[in-house]
């Protein structure tokens, strides 16, 4: 357990609980309802499996139906009204401060005001009121800023990666420069260094490269990348270029990070041809587990054997994610974890 006063979890930190904001009919889901609800409730009976489940849901009794053959005494249901199901991004982003737990409770607003995310703003809020989360925490309103948790990864000793192109996009933040930004983040969350990641994208993707799509810290001595080896994919540049800046990373202590290539999955199109961002980047570490993605592809038996040797006290739980990418996010995506203390 970290004792700091001021400490910002990494994902491997003790967790109490994950979210899951859960779909309904009236969300972009719609066109593939029953593949997203198996999918939901595969990921519901993992998680609850293991450790306690907070659910924001728009009708809360159809959620209870759909969450039977899970462990009922570790889910807890609450009503929010909701506009997509993007928990990572809408949900509280939890830092230790001044010695207690502190959710911070940034302003999401549709990666860039790309879609509607009035009622997804609120729910971090709403579940706080509804005693979600221990009595003992607080929630601080941070609206001035907008923050979604897929663009932050941090490696528990004072680092942060992040991506310029989602911070620095004009519709986000455009009040704030760069400098600002920085400050920002090591203030409120509690870091001594940012990394920024100035190249890597996914196509298909919606966030303007949200880090959790591309590099992931593991522990806090490594970070986990896509990496892409076919010079005719129309990744291959931009993913080479992040893997020369991510070789460059260093520590607090000066220190290199110890990087490990995930691959670049098959692509995956959509019906009107549009390829979907598959990665195996976007995985939810959990206390005895990981929930990684795979997409009925040709790499997925080799991501796997990667990510177990990352892992190897940890169960690895493969996931079909191919639901989840015809909305254009994955396990990361949907879920939010919240550390004990």
């Amino acid at each position: 357990m970290n004792t700091a006063i001021n400490f910002f979890p990494p994902e491997w930190f003790p967790q109490y609980a994950v979210q899951l904001t859960w779909p309904h009919k009236n969300t972009d889901w719609a066109d593939i309802w029953d593949e997203v609800q198996e999918c939901y409730k595969t990921i519901a009976f993992e998680i609850s499996k293991r450790q306690d489940l907070i659910i924001a849901a728009q009708d809360v009794e159809e959620v209870k139906s759909y969450v039977q053959h899970c462990n009922l005494a570790n889910i807890q249901i609450y009503q929010c009204d909701i506009d997509d199901t993007w928990a990572r991004d809408h949900g509280g982003i939890t830092i230790l401060e001044n010695g207690k737990p502190l959710i911070l409770n940034f302003r999401f607003n549709g990666w860039g005001k790309k879609f509607a995310a009035k009622k997804d703003n609120a729910i971090t809020k709403k579940l706080y009121d509804a005693n979600a989360f221990p009595l003992s925490w607080s929630i601080k309103d941070m609206n001035h800023v907008v923050m979604e948790g897929g663009s932050l990864e941090v490696d528990g000793k004072g680092v942060l990666m992040t991506t310029s192109q989602c911070l620095l996009e004009v519709n986000r933040n455009a009040h704030l420069s760069k400098e600002e930004i920085e400050a920002l983040l090591k203030e409120t969350l509690h870091v001594e260094k940012v990394l920024w990641i100035n190249h890597g994208y996914l196509a298909g993707d919606d966030t303007d490269s949200h880090i959790d799509t591309l590099a992931r810290f593991c522990d806090e001595n490594t970070i986990a990348y896509v990496q892409c080896n076919d010079k005719n994919d129309e990744h291959y540049e931009e993913l080479s270029l992040m893997e020369k800046e991510l070789q460059s990373c260093t520590n607090l202590k000066g220190e290199k990070y110890k990087l490990v290539a995930l691959p670049m999955a098959d692509a995956v199109y959509d019906e009107d041809g549009q390829r979907l961002p598959a990665t195996y980047a976007n995985f939810l570490i959990m206390n005895d587990a990981v929930l990684f993605p795979i997409y009925n592809s040709s790499k997925d038996t080799e991501a796997l054997s990667i990510i177990q040797s990352i892992f190897p006290k940890k169960e690895i739980i493969a996931i079909n994610s191919v639901p989840l990418i015809k909305q254009h996010g994955s396990i990361h995506c949907i879920t939010m974890q919240y550390p004990a203390w």
